[in-house]
Formats: C-alpha cells, structure tokens, sequence
C-alpha cells in the first residue's frame, strides 16, 4: 500500500493538517515547512489522490487517452479503437489533451489517479511523470516510448520497417536522390521512419543529402514550408519521404504552386494512410499502420492487467505499402 498523509506528517515532523495545508497549496504554512512536507512526500512517493485523498480509490470505470493532440486526422481511429473495446467493456473513456505538457489537465488525470488506467501518446510528458504514476492496479500503455516499470507496457505498429517500405518503393522506382521531411526530433515513431529510411539508402549505397532532411514537426503546415525551403535551395531531389501524410499534403501544396507536377517532376510518399489520402488528385502513396488495432489492443491490454492477468511489456503490429498515384512508375 502506498504512503499516507499521516506516513509524510510524520517523517517531516509536522501535524496531519500542517502536511495537507502543505501539499495543497494552502497558504498558512511556511515556506521552510511546506520545502520540508514536499520532500518527505518525494521521499515516500505520495500521491495525491484526486477523488478520494487517501481513502482506498475506488473504480472510477474510466480509461484516460492522453494524446499531444486531439485534432489530427490520425487520431481518429485510433480514438475509435480505444472507445469500442472500451464500451464494449462497460468503461468510458477521457480522450485529453497534453497541450500545457506537466501543467495540463491530461497529467492531472494518472498524477491523481482520476480513472483506472491510461493510455499515452503525447511526447511532452516526460517519462518521469509517467513512471512516477504508474503503479500496481494503474495500468499505462504508451503508445510512443518504451519505459521500464512492470505496469508500463508499449503498442507500436512496426515504423521502422514502414521507413524501408516507403524508402524501397522510391528506389524501385529508379530514384536516387530522396529528401525525407521528419516529424518532432522527441517523436519515437519518428525516429524509427528515420531508421528505415537510412537502412534502405545506406542498403542501396545511396547519399543522404543534409541540405534534404527538413523538419515538418507531423502538421500539414511544416511540411508546406519544409517543401518551401528545400525549393528556396535550387536543386530539387527526385523525390520526397514525409513521415506522416500530413506533411505530405502540405509538401503538394508548395509543390503544386511552384509548378512542379507530381509524380511526373518529384514522387513523393507519405506515412500513416489517412483518410484524405486516396480522396487526392493523384492519390497519396502511403505506409499503411493499424491506427484502430493499436487502439484497441492498448486499451484490451488494460483490461487484462486490471483482471490481474499477466501481459507482456511490449507489442508490434504490421505496417504495409499502400501504392497509389504519387510515385512514378519505373521507367
């Protein structure tokens, strides 16, 4: 069992009411007294409770989905995923927003112990938070990092391999010269693109040039003004790598206004198969990943831990090629 308001009274030497006016905020204590509180509390990892204080918490019937962001077309399945099995289920779900990072309400939620379990994919929590909050019968599934606590596990679908697929694809197509546009440098799905894409240029002895790896942050604006500077440059490549669809909606855009044609000028090739997509003109060659199966399984996999099953701590599912009309066809 965890600490109790009375276990941090006690080994900072204060009264019960003196450590909660501490722990609280509340302004009747001194500012020595409540550093005293605040470090026996770290000492004895005290968590607050958000409903019940330290009364035994009881089922709240709610899962949290922690997301950096609620309005990205990606986002959509995977909510519809996580909310199915969750009603299915007879729990609701709590999809919240990261915006605000340590200060936002979604770090409040497993801080607090709001809701049963969580499920993360916001990069701007840091992981000691998190690690900070998981505990036994609080399940947390991320879904963007790895982090080592026996009731932390991980779903990812397979984006290192998805960065070859989409990698491969350009160079059967005869192309040499490829820019890959990234999204933020804390992203892990990022980074596992990136690997893939190395991994098949360095395969096929190909040149990874500096002045084509631009940053488009995953939004459709970055990719728009990533594709700016790379044709600000002079040289355009062959071909563009963006690492989700979004930049790569952006990227056509500029694309589009300079007068280059795609795929008949520059191919390019998108990641993560979003609905605009196949509704472009061509439509978007894309890596498909199982957005809804992710969901699902993360929130499946809480529902196990909190039967008391045991689960493993880590889960890759397939990516696959979607070929569509935005890369040339060999020559």
């Amino acid at each position: 069992m965890g600490a109790t308001i009375k276990d941090v009274a006690a080994l900072a030497g204060v009264a019960v009411s003196t450590a909660s006016y501490a722990l609280n905020g509340i302004g009747r204590v001194s500012p020595k007294t409540r550093d005293k509180v605040i470090v026996a509390a770290k000492q004895l990892n005290y968590q607050k409770n958000g409903i019940a204080s330290d009364l035994k918490r009881s089922k709240t019937n709610t899962i949290a989905l922690l997301l950096s962001d609620l309005s990205g077309p990606y986002y959509s399945r995977l909510i519809k995923g996580v909310q199915e099995v969750s009603l299915n289920n007879g729990y609701d779900l709590i999809a919240c927003s990261s915006i605000g990072g340590e200060s936002s309400t979604a770090v409040k939620f497993i801080k607090e112990k709001r809701v049963d379990g969580a499920i993360i994919l916001a990069h701007n929590i840091p992981d000691r938070t998190i690690l900070e909050s998981a505990r036994e019968g609080f399940p947390i599934v991320m879904l963007d990092r790895r982090l080592e606590h026996e009731s932390v596990c991980y779903v990812e679908a397979d984006n290192e391999k998805g960065g070859i697929l989409a990698t491969e694809h350009l160079i059967e197509a005869g192309h040499r010269k490829i820019a890959y546009v990234s999204g933020p440098a804390s992203s892990k799905h990022n980074k596992d693109r990136y690997n893939g894409f190395v991994q098949a240029m360095n395969k096929h002895g190909l040149t990874i040039e500096p002045r084509w790896n631009l940053i488009g942050n995953f939004t459709e604006e970055g990719g728009y003004r990533a594709v700016k500077l790379m044709i600000a440059q002079g040289e355009i490549p062959e071909a563009v790598f963006f690492a989700n669809d979004e930049m790569a909606l952006g990227g056509i855009t500029a694309l589009n206004e300079a007068g280059i044609v795609v795929p008949d000028d520059i191919s390019v090739i998108g990641f993560d198969d979003i609905v605009q997509a196949r509704f472009l003109t061509p439509s978007l060659t894309t890596v498909r990943q199982p957005d809804y199966e992710v969901g699902a399984l993360a929130v499946h996999l809480i529902f196990q831990i909190l039967k008391g099953e045991t689960v493993s701590p880590q889960y890759k599912l397939d990516t696959e090629l979607v070929s569509r009309g935005t890369v040339r066809a060999p020559l």
